[in-house]
């Protein structure tokens, strides 16, 4: 039965993002440790399923951003690189895996609407990263995002311009 006050599709909502939310921080930490251990991504993904937690997390999306990520790396840092200051390599670890998953979702994840990539990548920075690095994460994405979601971006700049007169 749903909470007082709240629709059964509306619990549904929130618990479906939490579960995404969770199985972005398993795959931020798996990242974490494939970035700075170079092991192997199905040992880690064995290890993130033990973790605590784990069970309420959307087993398919952790899936697609662990082995997304690590797979398609190459590609990721180079669609990244226009958009840094530095080499990937440079970058924090911390910094580093969030971005590969806000540009996997960005690039993959068309059902995760832009600005809640975005923000998603965020909230994992600053829950998980430097003072600032969500920041960072932030002006990365942004600059990122029209290129991968062109006419997304697009539509969402011109439903906030306002007419001319």
């Amino acid at each position: 039965m749903a909470a007082a006050g709240k629709s059964a599709a509306s619990s549904r909502r929130v618990g479906a993002r939490s579960a995404r939310r969770r199985s972005r921080e398993f795959a931020l930490q798996g990242l974490y440790e494939w970035l700075v251990g170079r092991g192997e991504p199905a040992a880690i993904d064995a290890h993130m399923r033990e973790q605590e937690g784990f069970e309420r997390s959307d087993s398919v999306h952790f899936d697609a951003l662990l082995h997304g990520c690590t797979r398609e790396h190459t590609e990721l840092d180079a669609l990244l690189a226009r958009h840094i200051d530095r080499k990937t390599s440079e970058l924090s670890p911390v910094e580093h895996a969030v971005l590969l998953i806000g540009a996997y979702e960005l690039r993959h994840c068309v059902d995760v609407p832009y600005k809640v990539a975005i923000n998603e990548a965020v909230e994992l920075a600053k829950a998980f990263g430097g003072t600032d690095g969500h920041k960072y994460v932030n002006g990365v994405l942004d600059k990122l995002a029209p290129s991968l979601r062109e006419t997304e971006v697009s539509a969402t700049r011109a439903a906030r311009t306002p007419p001319e007169r």
